[in-house]
This record gives structure tokens, C-alpha cells and sequence, in this order.
């Protein structure tokens, strides 16, 4: 099968840092497994910290992909509620063989059904980012997902990327009032598209331009940014018994105790790659929640975020794919589909 894998792990400008290949197409699925025929796939900042520079050599070829949409070709003896020739979208397993091929092999138990309403580019842009939004809204942090934001005001970091796209949107539905950052025009312009009410510029202090919204404290923060960076400051914005989420790894220690100790400030981590790494015993929850973002996606309550497309899957616009997710210039997210 074709495919776009690494040995070795490289600045994206070397075209060996990611190469196309002809590899072994998986074996029948056993057990939870589906096997799945990829059409289309998607890029996040987690496909570029994998592969970046590292003194490591693969044995054997790597693949990297964590966001995918498909249809089934067959199904393990353990699977329920998929059958072949399902078309279903998912963001995988971050220790198995990745997305970026023609064929893979998936946990059922973390994939759902494509919303029927979106092509299978665009629905390849949505698991990763709706799962981890989803999770550290409604999982990680304690508000409900129909009704949890009314009377409350969140500030989302990093709006107009991937999982800030659709956090915005998961926010505003359930009555939050949605204050989210953008620095450039087209990335302001995008949040305010997708529901936030609010839009302030993350490269300028956050205290002064709340104020001038007359908002004196945040319920709660989703900090899709660097942790470490907006730390303080977070502390300083957030009100009494506030809940913070993060998903940034903090490079440095971090003090830990006033304001946060004196605010009684909780804390949430998350990290979807979690329940299937771990094989925690609520695995499928995570296909759960890709039934429910599907339905809300085809009922015209979420819309989608892809924002550009490269066809086909191969490796020169993969690479090139992941050059502009490193340049930190991208919006929404990026998708690849179809094959040669």
C-alpha cells in the first residue's frame, strides 16, 4: 500500500523527513479492531512534535497521522455497531501505526460514524480537535455540554486553531459568553465567524482589554497555548473557585500557590490520546462523543473547520502541510485527501 512514513526525525525541510513508500498493507482485524481504507486525513500540531528532530533511528518505517476518515473494510470479532463499508472518522492511537496510509487499523471502540453531512475532507479535519475539546469542556472541567456555560464567561487562547475552532462553538452552545484571542485580522475575523462574542489580541496584555469589555474576571480559561507564558496572568483574570484547562506540557516549574491556592483555583488536564493509549475503562466514550459532535454537525448546530485543502496524500504535501502548521500560520485546520 502507498503510504508517508519516517526513519529518521528531521527538520521538514529535509525531504527525508517524511517519505513516500510502498509498505505491507495490516493484516485482517482482530478483536476491537476495524480496518479502514483512508481517503482523507488531517494535520496537528501533535503530527509535528512527533516528527520533530530527534536523535532516534527506526527500525522500521514510521507512519504519523492522527485524524482520518474512511470507510470500513472489515471488522474484528470483538466489534459492535460497525460494519463493512461504514464510513467513519477518527483521530486513532497515538502508539500505533498512523493515519498517513492507504489502509489502517483502528480501536472501534474510538471511532464514529462521519457526519453524513460533511465530504471526507472535511470530516477528516474534526476528531482530534472535537474530542479534545469535548473532553476538557465537558469531561476534564465540570459543565454540562447542554446548558453548563449559561451565566458564565470563558476565555478561550488560541481561538482560531484547530481545537479552538471547535471549542468556540461547543462553548457558545452551551451559553457560555465566549471571549477568545486572535492577533491578525483574518484570525480575528474567524472567531467571530464561529460564535465567540468577544475577540482580544493575545500579543497584548489580557487585563486592560477585558476591562474595556467591563469584565473584570473570567469563569473559567481554556489555555490552548503555552501554559507556561500565560500562567500569571491566568491567575490574575481567573474568579474565585474558576476552573482552568490545559493541554500544553509546561517547559518550566510553575509556582503553584497564590493566587491559584488563595482563589481555590482548579485545574484540568487533557490529553486525548489518553483513554485509547492507557485502554482506560471508558475507552468508548470517545466514540460516543464523534456520535454526538456527527449529529450535531448534520443537525446544523457545529460547523466544520477545515480551512485548506492539498490533494493528493502523498509526502511533498504532507511535508508541506506540516511546514505550515510549524509556521504558525495556519487557521482552522489543514486537510490532505485523496490518493495518486
Amino acid at each position: 500500500m502507498k503510504a508517508i512514513a519516517l526513519t529518521r526525525y528531521l527538520p521538514i525541510e529535509d525531504p527525508e523527513s517524511l517519505q513516500d513508500m510502498d509498505l505491507p498493507k495490516p493484516d485482517a482485524p482482530s478483536g476491537h479492531d476495524l480496518l479502514v481504507k483512508v481517503s482523507a486525513v488531517s494535520v496537528n500540531p501533535v503530527d509535528t512534535k512527533v516528527r520533530a528532530p530527534k536523535d532516534k533511528v527506526e527500525a522500521a518505517p514510521r507512519i504519523l497521522g492522527y485524524d482520518a476518515c474512511g470507510v470500513v473494510e472489515a471488522v474484528g470479532d470483538a466489534v459492535q455497531g460497525f460494519a463493512a463499508g461504514d464510513r467513519v472518522y477518527y483521530a486513532g492511537d497515538l502508539t500505533r501505526p498512523g493515519s498517513n496510509a492507504q489502509w489502517q487499523q483502528v480501536d472501534a471502540r474510538v471511532v464514529g460514524h462521519a457526519p453524513r453531512s460533511l465530504d471526507d475532507a472535511d470530516a477528516a479535519a474534526l476528531p482530534l480537535t472535537a474530542l479534545t475539546a469535548w473532553e476538557l469542556l465537558f469531561q476534564r472541567m465540570p459543565y454540562d455540554s447542554e446548558r453548563g456555560g449559561q451565566g458564565k464567561t470563558l476565555l478561550i487562547i488560541g481561538g482560531a486553531g484547530g481545537v479552538g475552532s471547535i471549542a468556540i462553538q461547543l462553548a457558545r452552545r452551551a451559553g457560555f459568553t465566549v471571549i477568545a484571542t486572535a492577533s491578525r485580522e483574518d484570525t480575528v475575523q474567524w472567531c467571530r465567524q464561529l460564535g465567540a462574542q468577544h475577540v482580544i489580541n493575545h500579543r497584548q496584555p489580557l487585563p486592560p482589554q477585558l476591562q474595556a469589555l467591563s469584565i473584570d474576571s473570567v469563569d473559567a480559561i481554556v489555555n490552548l497555548a503555552s501554559t507556561d507564558g500565560y500562567w500569571q496572568v491566568m491567575g490574575e483574570i481567573i474568579a474565585p473557585q474558576g476552573h482552568i484547562g490545559l493541554i500544553v506540557e509546561p517547559a518550566h516549574a510553575l509556582p503553584l500557590g497564590d493566587p491559584y491556592k488563595l482563589k481555590c483555583i482548579s485545574i484540568h488536564w487533557e490529553m486525548m490520546f489518553g483513554r485509547p493509549v492507557l485502554k482506560t475503562a471508558d475507552i468508548d466514550e470517545q466514540g460516543r462523543i464523534l456520535e454526538r459532535v456527527a449529529r450535531l454537525i448534520d443537525d446544523g448546530q457545529l460547523s466544520g473547520i477545515a480551512r485548506e485543502r492539498l490533494s493528493p496524500i502523498n509526502a511533498a504535501n504532507l511535508r508541506e502541510a506540516h511546514r505550515r502548521l510549524e509556521s504558525g500560520s495556519t487557521i482552522g485546520k489543514l486537510v490532505l485527501h485523496g490518493w495518486d
